[in-house]
């Protein structure tokens, strides 16, 4: 009965968060027979990035000229602005990679498959994690939205969306081309640092929003450390994208 209900848990965690629990598609495992930096993997990583940036800027640009259509339109209810904007995060924090033009498959393939430290969280663990933070990104975003009188091109929104960005052009190095090495120095300068400072500048226009996805920081310092652990126990292989031989990209 247990192993039923972890079975329905593990169903409805993965169709929430957009994972595919393992073993379906296997990761790029081809290794590179040379240590030359894949210059064209850097600039597809940098291109993406950028481009999802803003395109999510856009975004928030739609929502704000929206949001103002509805608060001043005296037919609509109060509330129905909140609604959305809160609607709207909640499809921001889990499916930002929909903005995304490099590949952004959710799979536990990765994960299941290289060697990791005995202290490492079971699988199952981080899709309900990342379903808690999302709620938490939904709360604080909408809160300091309230605090920018329903801006939403500002700087602490923009920034998040930049954070989000970063935390897919992650996923793609790390979860589907399984690149190790360059995952290291990109976690950290990635999705670690941008949710520190996302959390400061929240922190510091609304102090209750920035307590709220301060948890974001505590979580991801954990990551950032799973994944340095990861990267020794399999290779230590250089800190960047390795060129792969024509054959095997």
């Amino acid at each position: 009965m247990n192993q039923a209900k972890t079975g329905i848990l593990e169903k409805f965690v993965n169709t929430v968060m957009g994972v595919k629990p393992g073993k379906q598609n296997p990761p790029n495992t081809s290794k590179a027979t040379t240590q030359e930096l894949d210059i064209n993997a850097v600039l597809v990583y940098k291109l993406g990035t950028i481009l999802q940036i803003a395109v999510m800027i856009l975004v928030l640009l739609g929502m704000e000229k929206l949001i103002i259509f509805i608060d001043h339109n005296s037919g609509f209810p109060s509330w129905v602005s909140t609604a959305l904007t809160a609607l709207f995060f909640a499809v921001l924090s889990i499916r930002s990679r929909i903005f995304s033009l490099l590949d952004n498959t959710r799979s536990r393939t990765t994960y299941d498959q290289v060697i990791r430290p005995r202290w490492s969280p079971p699988p199952l663990a981080f899709p309900i994690v990342w379903m808690i933070i999302a709620v938490l990104r939904v709360i604080s975003s909408v809160l300091v939205w309230q605090t920018m009188n329903h801006q939403f091109l500002v700087l602490p929104l923009i920034l998040f969306v930049v954070h989000l960005a970063l935390g897919d052009t992650w996923n793609t190095i790390f979860t589907v081309e399984r690149r190790l090495g360059a995952a290291v120095p990109v976690v950290i300068l990635g999705p670690w640092l941008s949710a520190l400072v996302v959390t400061a500048i929240y922190w510091e226009t609304n102090p209750l929003a920035g307590m709220i996805l301060s948890f974001s920081c505590v979580w991801l310092t954990v990551a950032a450390v799973l994944v340095w652990r990861i990267w020794q126990l399999n290779g230590s292989e250089p800190l960047y994208p390795l060129k792969l031989a024509s054959g095997e990209k």
